[in-house]
């Protein structure tokens, strides 16, 4: 195994390794109930206190995060609960700046009426404001329309690309060439024989 194939398969133990632990472990600042009749857990984490929202098992169906100091959620922190079917999310201080874009549209895909519940705290222009009534003007404009790694992304696909193009263009060029070459050298055997048979006849 070379040096590239071990680290694939240690990305991959740990990746595997971190999916069981948060399948299985509850968030030490919530109350996690099973639900024997839809497999899954009840998340309660109304009324900690918290400041982010905690890693998730993915086998929640239900999440209570209301009445928090919670101000945004991250890109991707609710991606993974692909069974849930409960989302309480309010009276929490939310900032509806550009970085609450995620929770607006995730909330619209998943619950839009838990997303009419959700206020605006700040800033002072939309205070008290419903999240689903925002536009885009009030929610601002992100400096950043692409996360690094996918600018990183971008710019590698366009090297390939390139390079991809050039490579079709030697090869076309190539084979061009070639091509002329096989006329230059027949058109030479041809003249070859003609001043041949020309010396024969002579003789």
């Amino acid at each position: 195994m070379n040096k590239a194939e071990f680290i694939t398969a240690a990305g991959f133990a740990i990746s595997l390794l971190f999916h069981v632990i948060q399948t299985e472990v509850c968030p030490p600042s919530c109350n996690c109930k099973p639900l024997e009749e839809t497999k899954g857990l009840q998340i309660d984490c109304s009324s900690r206190k918290l400041k982010e929202v905690p890693a998730l098992p993915i086998n929640t169906k239900r999440l209570y995060l209301q009445n928090n100091s919670l101000t945004t959620v991250s890109p991707g922190a609710f991606d993974s609960l692909l069974s849930l079917e409960e989302i309480k999310i309010f009276d929490n201080p939310w900032n509806c700046d550009c970085h609450i874009l995620y929770l607006k549209l995730w909330m619209e895909d998943i619950s839009e009426s838990s997303l009419a519940n959700i206020r605006c705290a700040t800033p002072a222009s939309v205070r008290m404001k419903p999240l689903n009534q925002l536009t885009g003007n009030e929610l601002g404009i992100c400096k950043r329309l692409l996360p690094i790694k996918s600018l990183e992304f971008f710019w590698r696909d366009l090297i390939l690309i390139a390079a991809a193009i050039f490579t079709l263009i030697l090869l076309g060029w190539a084979l061009r060439s070639s091509k002329k070459l096989v006329c230059r050298i027949e058109l030479k055997n041809l003249h070859a024989q003609a001043v041949l048979a020309a010396t024969v006849r002579r003789y």
